[in-house]
């Protein structure tokens, strides 16, 4: 974990008050997927009560749990922009490789055929796709990926076409 903090420490500011301890958000929001806790106010309510919870997250029995609003700003920001949870696992991969616990020579991928309830005839165009500034943050930030991601496979900034024909 000592990685994560170098890697996100130059989004926390050295002035004002301290800043929460990245580790102990990462380590909470691994408790959050393992055990399938959705909301961050819930996971922060299940912290302040399940003594293996804290111990887990290295807090102490007297020690306050962050506010749920906090997840959402590193989340979206520091956690991001760092790139935090991509060094989290590779580290993993890294030492699971030096452990032998996998060879890291292969990977496995699910190459699945799923059949789809698509076709071109009943193809959305773009400008009949509804306003993307109401949707919510999450479509939106979605959305700005794809359409980076297709100007830089095309070259352009023009979106994407959204249907691929063999």
């Amino acid at each position: 974990m000592g990685e994560l903090k170098a890697a996100s420490a130059q989004h926390y500011s050295q002035r004002d008050r301290p800043s929460v301890d990245p580790e102990l958000l990462i380590r909470m929001a691994l408790i959050g997927r393992i055990y399938a806790i959705r909301s961050e106010s819930r996971l922060c309510e299940e912290l302040r009560y399940n003594l293996a919870y804290r111990w887990f997250c290295r807090l102490s029995a007297e020690a306050s749990v962050p506010h749920h609003s906090t997840f959402s700003k590193n989340r979206h920001g520091r956690f991001r922009d760092a790139g935090v949870f991509r060094l989290l696992f590779e580290n993993t991969v890294r030492r699971c490789i030096t452990k032998g616990l996998v060879a890291g020579k292969d990977a496995a991928i699910d190459a699945s055929l799923i059949a789809a309830d698509a076709s071109c005839q009943r193809k959305v165009l773009p400008v009949n796709l509804p306003d993307a500034s109401c949707a919510t943050r999450p479509v939106r930030e979605w959305l700005a990926d794809q359409a980076r991601a297709s100007a830089q496979l095309s070259g352009t900034t023009k979106g994407f076409a959204g249907v691929s024909h063999r």
